[in-house]
């Protein structure tokens, strides 16, 4: 039978709980996580949990040699974590060039950055964690000992990662992708059993020292002399010497409630950005062509200034203070009117990741992402380990003027980005959609949904998605209503109706009741998400 073949529309319920929730893409690791929350963790503990089985769970997404961010909802404060990796202290303009390339290569050995996954566990375990971190890592070592049946949404883009790797991956230092990913010469299929005894060594090392052994220890030495080996740039040095970074999130306000994100290196801003630019123009009406078109192009406006001006904050040419203000929003609102524009960036004043959220009892809650960047990521995987490397130093620029350079030791401009909710200082939960550049336009619809249309946790998931991709194109889902489809073409929008949803994202949303603690959870039907509930 077709586990893709769905010719019949289905409906999700919102899920309800009181004790414990995990809200994510795969089933099995959502159950996870409420396993350590009834073996006595938290939603932090939770969040590990989960973190590390979609680790084995969903390859296709995130690893062990990716990065992550997180929200973290505690005894009435919000915190904010930043574990993305910088480049390697050898990675240099000058040396990209010597190797013949004249942009960041996507694949391969180049765009591989120091993962912060390890670092971000370790880090959430011992600031904020019940279990030691070792005792949340043991559902995923046991999946990846043990064996798992791949799930649909799973098999269909591991099937698409090997069909695109088996033609193209032809070098040497390509060889541990399959021998780990395609171990019988194939990619496995759906409901297939596949298994990764050296990810769940890599995992127990990782747990049993706190995440050291993968910074400092053994782990350390065999990426190491893999990169050397192969032509590599990361070194042991670049891993020892990585902390993630607590920061302070940032938030704008919109419709009442204060819509929080992590500050750049990553892209969570955008989607404020915009929510600023909306919020300027005519009230939301609901399945109307004037709003969609009002909406789609303050994406633009944010989307293109985003991606000229983000980076590490440092390195900025404007504050993100700036481009949250009142000022920067009205000033990008004056330019929409009822045709699409062509976006250009700003003038300046003078002077496809897996996400989780997790709740429990105690009112903790937890945004976090994870992801090894595109797909598999850089497709490098050290042999025997399970650990697949993140490509995220593709999105380094070469342009010496631009800001988001590559220079050693520097973060790029990041995709990943976790969100959270509050109202008058409590907490209404976090809410995430991952998906590369869908990310922030998929935050802002969640947010428009569920606060100008008051659509539940799973209706505000569920709605039909645009995306904007450039210029004046815009892709929608199959779903999208036909005559909204037509109505925007008329305004001048280059629409394009998808056949599936793959690409515009896939979120999930626990909302807390600040009155009873009741838990109510969404997760997506465009992927095989759960939501595990206690």
């Amino acid at each position: 039978m077709d586990y893709l073949n769905h010719p019949f529309p289905s409906k999700r319920n919102t899920v309800f709980a009181k004790k414990g929730m995990v809200a994510t893409s795969q089933p099995l690791a959502a159950q996870a996580g409420i396993e350590i929350m009834k073996k006595g963790g938290n939603a932090i503990d939770a969040a590990i949990a989960t973190a590390a089985s979609l680790t084995v769970l969903e390859p296709t997404s995130n690893g062990i040699g990716g990065d992550a961010f997180a929200l973290v909802w505690v005894k009435g404060e919000l915190y904010g974590l930043n574990a993305s990796g910088p480049s390697p202290k050898g990675l240099t303009i000058e040396a990209v060039k010597g190797l013949g390339h004249d942009k960041m290569p996507v694949h391969g050995l180049v765009p591989v950055t120091v993962p912060g996954v390890p670092a971000a566990w370790a880090e959430l375990s011992q600031k904020f964690g019940k279990l030691s971190l070792l005792e949340t890592l043991q559902p995923a070592i046991s999946y990846a000992e043990e064996g798992y049946p791949l799930t649909p949404i799973l098999g269909k883009f591991w099937q698409k990662a090997y069909n695109s790797f088996k033609g193209s991956f032809t070098a040497k230092e390509f060889e541990g992708w399959f021998e780990t990913f395609a171990p019988d010469g194939k990619a496995p299929a759906i409901g297939e059993v596949w298994k990764s005894p050296g990810h769940a060594e890599t995992l127990r090392k990782i747990g049993e020292s706190d995440a050291r052994e993968f910074y400092e220890g053994s782990i350390a030495d065999e990426i190491d002399a893999f990169m050397q080996e192969h032509g590599g740039f990361l070194r042991k040095e670049d891993l020892a010497s990585y902390q993630p970074e607590w920061v302070e999130p940032i938030s704008t306000t919109y419709k009442g409630h204060e819509v929080w994100e992590i500050p750049p290196n990553g892209q969570g801003m955008v989607a404020q950005m915009a929510l600023n630019i909306f919020s300027q123009l005519d009230a939301p009406e609901w399945q109307s062509a004037k709003t969609f078109h009002q909406q789609i192009e303050s994406m633009k406006l944010a989307y293109t200034d985003g991606q000229a001006f983000i980076t590490e904050q440092q390195h900025m040419p404007v504050t993100a203070e700036h481009l949250l203000s009142e000022e920067y929003a009205k000033k990008r609102a004056v330019l929409l009117g009822d045709t699409a524009i062509e976006p250009v960036p700003y003038d300046l004043p003078a002077g496809g990741t897996v996400y989780l959220s997790t709740a429990d009892a105690e009112g903790n809650m937890v945004s976090f992402i994870q992801s090894n960047y595109m797909g598999f990521g850089s497709g490098i995987v050290i042999p025997g380990t399970g650990i697949g490397l993140q490509n995220r130093g593709a999105d380094f620029s070469l342009d010496e003027s631009h800001p988001n350079v590559l220079k050693p030791g520097k973060k790029t401009f990041h995709t990943i980005i976790p969100g959270f909710l509050t109202k008058d200082g409590k907490a209404v939960g976090p809410f995430g959609v991952m998906g590369g550049y869908m990310q922030p336009q998929g935050h802002f619809q969640v947010v428009v949904n569920t606060l100008d249309y008051l659509l539940n946790p799973q209706a505000a998931l569920d709605m039909p998605r645009w995306q904007w991709v450039g210029g004046k194109k815009i892709h929608v889902e199959p779903e999208f209503p036909n005559y909204l489809v037509q109505a925007l073409q008329r305004k001048g929008h280059d629409i394009e109706v998808l056949p599936d949803g793959g690409t515009f994202g896939r979120g999930q949303i626990i909302w807390r009741n600040p009155e009873t603690g009741v838990l109510a959870g969404g997760t997506e039907s465009r992927t095989d998400g759960a939501v595990a509930a206690w």
